[in-house]
């Protein structure tokens, strides 16, 4: 596999002899790499798809959760039925149009998910009332499907759920802070995604299907990369990982101007820290500098958009808010 010109002096990946595994139709994510993390993945992915009730898809921001929930769904044999995907944090919120006074809103929700798969991404933000109500309704649904198994009758509700975290669920529960018998029924089945720099060999790779999906977007043929510029992908350690990769191939095709993309057309990114010194102190602080500058760049090139750069970072709004408060205030002082 290749993205790379003839005539240009552009980075070529070896050829790995590998047949890239092929997907159903509408499953809605593409397994893109040759690690042996996403080889697991696929595994994963194919063995739990056409049976599972819930699960429990963990990593940290931008590894893709999203993209697996909707894979698991189109492995499924409901594929054909809906895909109900909520905030965990805005669950009440992003269903109120369709209810009434005191309705429930979960009850809604699954509704909508019925014969489908209802998708609740940040679950570990979820309110503990509602994480209470939830549970209640996982036990109302599975009194009722063994009754209606019991009596030959259908199930009246017949939907798949997943929830996505970036926090460990089991540490929150611990903690009082996630209710523990709905951590523990998600993750009897539990997927975990690996960040970005556990698999940088996958960097050319999701580089290429990137820019072969968003050229198009640019009206423009798909570019080479520089030998320069893909090790300084490589060399990275993608914080935000393949979101804020997904985010520098973006930014870059609407820099280029020429055939090639070369590293100057990359977005700031932070290569180096500061060497160790004897006091560790200092140290720390200078690497705290660091990341404040590179959050500053982000968001520098995404204009002053707050919330394109949280995404870029693969952090929560809130987070980056905390963040550029702090440092507003050691500058004040």
């Amino acid at each position: 596999m290749s993205i790379t010109r003839s005539d240009s002096p552009t980075f070529t990946e070896p050829s790995r002899g590998l047949v890239k595994e092929t997907w159903p139709e509408g499953s809605g994510f593409e397994i893109v790499g040759y690690s042996a993390e996403i080889k697991r993945l696929r595994l994963q992915v194919r063995r739990i798809g056409p049976h599972f009730r819930t699960v429990l898809i963990s990593g940290e921001a931008g590894t893709g959760k999203e993209q697996v929930a909707r894979a698991l769904h189109g492995m499924s044999q409901m594929s054909d039925g809906p895909f109900v995907m909520c905030h965990g944090a805005a669950l009440e919120e992003a269903v109120a149009e369709h209810l009434k006074e005191n309705a429930d809103a979960l009850g809604c929700l699954t509704k909508m998910a019925h014969r489908g798969t209802l998708f609740l991404h940040g679950i570990h933000e979820m309110p503990l009332q509602t994480q209470l109500r939830l549970l209640r309704l996982l036990r109302r649904h599975d009194s009722t499907q063994n009754h209606m198994q019991n009596q030959m009758e259908p199930c009246k509700l017949d939907l798949r759920m997943i929830a996505a975290t970036s926090e460990n669920l089991k540490i929150l529960a611990s903690a009082g802070r996630f209710q523990q018998e709905l951590y523990q029924r998600f993750a009897m089945v539990e997927i975990t995604l690996p960040p970005l720099r556990a698999r940088r060999d996958d960097i050319p790779e999701l580089t290429k299907y990137f820019l072969s999906q968003l050229a198009p977007l640019y009206c423009r043929k798909v570019p080479a990369i520089s030998n320069e510029a893909m090790e300084r992908m490589l060399n990275y350690s993608w914080p935000g990982n393949v979101r804020e990769l997904k985010a520098a191939v973006r930014s870059s095709l609407s820099r280029v101007e020429g055939e090639v993309i070369e590293s100057h057309h990359l977005p700031a990114l932070v290569e180096d820290v500061p060497s160790s010194t004897e006091d560790g102190i200092a140290e720390s602080a200078r690497l705290q500098d660091v990341v404040e500058q590179h959050v500053l760049r982000v968001l520098k090139d995404c204009g002053g958009n707050k919330v394109r750069a949280a995404e870029v970072l693969g952090i929560s709004r809130s987070t980056l808010y905390r963040m550029l408060d702090t440092s507003a205030s050691a500058v004040l002082q």
